[in-house]
């Protein structure tokens, strides 16, 4: 081999996505940005080594003997957040709050830091001490507890942590904080990962809950690298409508507990409250005279049944370029709906212009709405009221078939707590709750039946 072959040639590096490349380019052929490409000496190749056995920290134990005590969850406070997390906050835990700028992610952590037991230390990168001290103020937040402090150095937080010893750390934004250990700008690949590892290692060390504030990009996604959602323990995505009050905190990994609860809250001018029972949110016109062209059903989000009212406008007749409007809910899927009405239950749509919506903000893409929505749509046509005690379940095929649903019997449990007397559900549903009624139907023509 020669002295060149053995020589370590330099290449290059994505700051944005770590791809690595033998040239450089203009543009990373990965992730598609431009001059994001940096020279890094590559390391020399790999040498095989005998690995020396190193000390041990614990002596390894039989899994009956670990004690429990360090693994039991401890509320926060907000019992919504506790249902997404299983209970509370595992000591040692690294949580991810991930959420779009201005949906409240920081309002619902100075919330958790108001209400949790024992001191809190608030980290705050993107705002001044003041100002999250007005905000504090409005929400009715401030605790003799809490502290502040308006630092983006990773040096500097720890030494913050040595000198408090506080039960609780929020750290609002991960893409904020900085370490001198690492190269990059705050908020690139390398310094988040970086500062990501640092207070996660501090975390498991020390057995202090360590809560992370995580912007998103475009597409909704976490920013950063991938590995983020591998090094913490939770993560949870914070959404929200800027059109509505409607907040959920839904969980995508844990570590902990279920990875499909939903928390539900309602974002006010006096800060953000939560909402055990959102039904009414969800329900415009419940209790009231039933509406043409409006149907219930209860849809599942994670592990929670949640009502949904689904509303449809038809008019007009004869238009050659009908229009389509839909609003919460799917486009493919009210196109499919329209057309397997019109073949197979015999509504005339095609030169009608339809308007299909939620209530209350909701988005609604789960096929078990199908049946609602084709109940709505026909309600509307003919101008026939479906009568208000009246839930309906179900997915329909392109044949007109109604198929089987998952989870039944919690959304009819919902549905009967909620006071509906009758249902319309798919055949084999099982029994149905006290003081409720099911209706069997095997196809949409037949279910059409209910609002000539």
């Amino acid at each position: 081999m020669t002295s060149r072959a053995r020589t370590a040639r330099a290449t290059y590096r994505c700051s944005a996505c770590e791809h690595q490349t033998a040239q450089w380019v203009g543009r990373c052929p990965s992730c598609q940005e431009w001059g994001t490409l940096e020279q890094v000496a590559a390391a020399p190749g790999p040498v095989r080594a005998r690995i020396a056995s190193g000390a041990v920290v614990a002596p390894a134990r039989r899994i009956a003997d670990v004690e429990l005590d360090t693994a039991r969850s401890r509320p926060t406070g907000v019992s919504e957040l506790d249902r997404v997390l299983g209970g509370g906050l595992v000591p040692g835990v690294v949580v991810l709050l991930a959420g779009e700028p201005g949906v409240g992610k920081s309002t619902l952590l100075l919330e958790v830091a108001a209400k949790a037991t024992g001191r809190v230390l608030y980290v705050t990168g993107e705002e001044s001490a003041g100002q999250v001290r007005l905000r504090a103020e409005r929400t009715g937040a401030v605790n003799e507890e809490l502290y502040l402090a308006a630092e983006s150095d990773l040096g500097s937080i720890i030494s913050h942590i040595d000198e408090l010893r506080p039960d609780l750390v929020v750290v609002d934004s991960i893409q904020t904080m900085s370490t001198t250990d690492a190269d990059g700008a705050p908020g690139g690949v390398t310094q988040t990962r970086a500062v990501t590892v640092a207070l996660t290692g501090l975390a498991k060390d020390r057995g202090l809950p360590v809560v992370l504030v995580g912007h998103v990009t475009k597409d909704g996604s976490i920013a950063g690298p991938r590995v983020l959602e591998h090094l913490v323990d939770v993560v949870l995505s914070f959404e929200g409508d800027k059109h509505s009050t409607l907040r959920m905190v839904r969980g995508v990994k844990n570590r902990f507990g279920p990875a499909d609860e939903v928390g539900c809250f309602e974002l006010r001018d006096s800060g953000i409250v939560e909402m055990p029972d959102p039904s009414g949110l969800f329900l415009a016109r419940f209790g009231g005279p039933p509406v043409p062209g409006t149907a219930v059903t209860v849809v599942m989000d994670g592990r929670r049944p949640l009502p949904a009212e689904l509303q449809a406008l038809v008019t007009g007749k004869d238009i050659p370029s009908p229009r389509r409007a839909v609003s919460g809910l799917d486009n493919a899927r009210v196109a499919m709906l329209l057309a397997v009405l019109e073949k197979r239950g015999g509504v005339r749509l095609h030169d009608a212009e339809v308007y299909a919506a939620t209530v209350g903000g909701m988005r609604v893409v789960e096929p078990a709405a199908d049946l609602a929505l084709a109940l709505a749509i026909t309600s509307a046509k003919r101008d026939v009221a479906i009568p208000a005690d009246v839930v309906v379940l179900g997915e329909i095929g392109l044949a007109g078939e109604v198929r089987r649903v998952a989870g039944v019997d919690r959304r009819l449990a919902e549905a009967a707590r909620l006071g509906f007397t009758h249902a319309l559900v798919p055949p084999d549903s099982g029994k149905p709750p006290a003081g409720m009624r099911l209706t069997e139907v095997h196809d949409v023509a037949s279910v059409l039946n209910v609002v000539r």
